[in-house]
């Protein structure tokens, strides 16, 4: 008979977990509304310098928004934003962000994306340190033989890992990551999850990263602490700090029985949150139409 396994979660509570005051990123009573609709709803939330966080829910729940928020690209109806003590009141260089869609400029080649990117991050630095720095990151995404290619010449997964060598070439000490390898396949999935955690792990100092994505496993194998926003508005639901000690091998992570146990914890809590909004949705139509 196979063992029972139990892993502690957190309990449900929204207050900030990280005892930290001007250090890292601050989200505090964090609101945001879209035409008057909630989106995102009393979001507390502490990321001490060098985290790596993953902010994990369903579609619809507000991870692109608030990532958006964190980046500057988007202005929060209530609440405060903050990094390292100083209010994000617009986008930054310190912040540097991997977006779904790619954002590369359509008429540059791949190298010349980044190569752009860098002078603007390091003004100081000549043509050729920029190139140089442009190619080792796209053949550390295993795009080396691309570099000179334009974005419509590259399927959806390349122009993707393009965009992440972008981001991982500025060196921003903040990298906001939004769903980056949905469009990969699995192999390069793996590939690119294992690089962005290298480079995160050997940065001096380390980065602070905040991940958004659907992926419970993902969300296990990447960060030491998890998020969890529910939706219709998006708020938080639970977070956890995950317990597996660094580095993680895949191979060994995924087959034990306390990653197992931990990802079905997760997904239950998913659950039970589905129900519960669903429960409270038939109550309020049941008062609407007077049952």
């Amino acid at each position: 008979m196979a063992r029972a396994v139990t892993v502690t979660m957190n309990s449900t509570d929204t207050r900030p977990t990280n005892s930290i005051s001007d250090s890292g990123l601050k989200v505090e009573a964090l609101r945001f509304a879209y035409n008057g609709t909630p989106v995102l709803l009393d979001i507390n939330l502490a990321v001490a310098e060098g985290e790596f966080v993953c902010l994990l829910g369903p579609s619809g729940c507000g991870k692109t928004t608030f990532l958006r928020l964190l980046a500057g690209l988007e202005t929060l109806s209530s609440g405060n934003l903050s990094w390292k003590g100083r209010p994000i009141t617009g986008p930054s260089l310190e912040r540097s962000v991997v977006f779904q869609d790619y954002s590369l400029f359509p008429w540059m080649s791949l190298v010349n994306n980044i190569t752009l990117a860098l002078a603007k991050s390091h003004p100081e630095t000549d043509k050729k340190w920029r190139l140089n720095l442009a190619e080792e990151f796209l053949e550390k995404v295993g795009l080396a033989d691309a570099a000179r290619k334009h974005p419509f010449e590259l399927s959806g997964g390349m122009q993707q890992r393009g965009a992440i060598a972008r981001t991982l070439a500025l060196g921003s000490p903040v990298m906001l990551m939004d769903e980056p390898f949905g469009a990969l396949d699995p192999v390069n999935r793996a590939r690119l999850q294992d690089l962005v955690l290298d480079v995160w792990a050997n940065a001096s100092p380390r980065k602070t990263v905040v991940f958004v994505t659907h992926d419970i496993e993902e969300s296990l194998f990447l960060a030491d602490r998890v998020v969890m926003l529910g939706a219709s508005p998006g708020r938080i639901i639970q977070e956890l700090r995950v317990p597996f000690a660094r580095p993680r091998s895949r191979r060994t992570l995924a087959g034990s029985p306390e990653f197992l146990a931990l990802r079905e914890q997760v997904a239950e809590r998913f659950r039970q949150d589905t129900l519960q909004r669903i429960e409270a949705e038939s109550v309020v139509s049941g008062e609407a139409e007077g049952i």
